[in-house]
């Protein structure tokens, strides 16, 4: 019964200051908005499939960061080729952030709590870290206060994992007036973080291959011996 209440305040929190932001910030929004389609044109909204609370997936918003160019293919190029200066400077501001606010608003995300990730990296979490899925994913969090895109992935997800097991009010409020330090201050801003570190998907295969070399020599050792 307890923790029901608490999720109700925290869900009732996210609420308020969901509709604060959106009101306070409809300005900006509405500038970011003309200069991404004048820019970039249509759509301005970036929708992309992330898991959320549960493991279910939803439709994370972002402002558009990218163009549509493609190879002779017809296959989109990388995204640090894709990625334009007007998207460099939305990351590094945040901007590009904050149409999340309707997602807080929908129940897809919280204000504060870990990441949403991309499906495709599902499979390679331990057991332990697969319980960032027991609260909804933030629009910062812990991991994003202590070095956002500069922090390596074990770390980011341990930290994802303290947040759950010490959720509370009083530490969400600290988390979101540091994010605000962490912005303006544009600390731990990597605009690619494909170009400081690999995929969790791909970083976890190799080191899964790594292991398998590894254990294939010492067993050609024991034969040898």
């Amino acid at each position: 019964m307890k923790h029901q209440v608490a999720r109700g305040v925290k869900r009732a929190f996210d609420i308020g200051l969901a509709l604060a932001g959106l009101v306070v910030l409809s300005p900006l929004i509405l500038a970011v908005s003309l200069v991404v389609r004048w820019r970039l044109g249509s759509p301005v909204l970036f929708r992309q499939r992330r898991t959320g609370m549960g493991g279910r997936s939803f439709w994370v918003l972002k402002f558009r960061t990218m163009t549509d160019k493609r190879d002779r293919r017809g296959e989109l190029l990388p995204d640090h080729k894709r990625l334009t200066r007007l998207g460099r400077l939305l990351r590094k501001l945040s901007l590009d952030e904050i149409p999340q606010l309707i997602n807080v608003l929908r129940g897809d995300m919280s204000i504060v709590g870990p990441r949403p990730l991309l499906p495709k990296y599902d499979l390679w979490y331990t057991p332990n870290e697969r319980r960032r899925f027991d609260v909804r994913p933030g629009i910062t969090g812990l991991a994003q206060i202590a070095g956002r895109n500069t922090v390596g992935w074990s770390v980011r997800l341990s930290l994802d994992v303290e947040y759950v097991e010490r959720c509370s009010l009083w530490l969400d409020s600290r988390i979101i007036l540091q994010t605000v330090k962490v912005v303006f201050a544009r600390e731990g801003v990597v605009a690619d973080p494909r170009a400081l570190m690999s995929d969790l998907d791909e970083e976890r295969s190799e080191a899964m291959t790594d292991e398998l070399i590894l254990d294939a020599k010492a067993r050609q050792l024991l034969r040898a011996g």
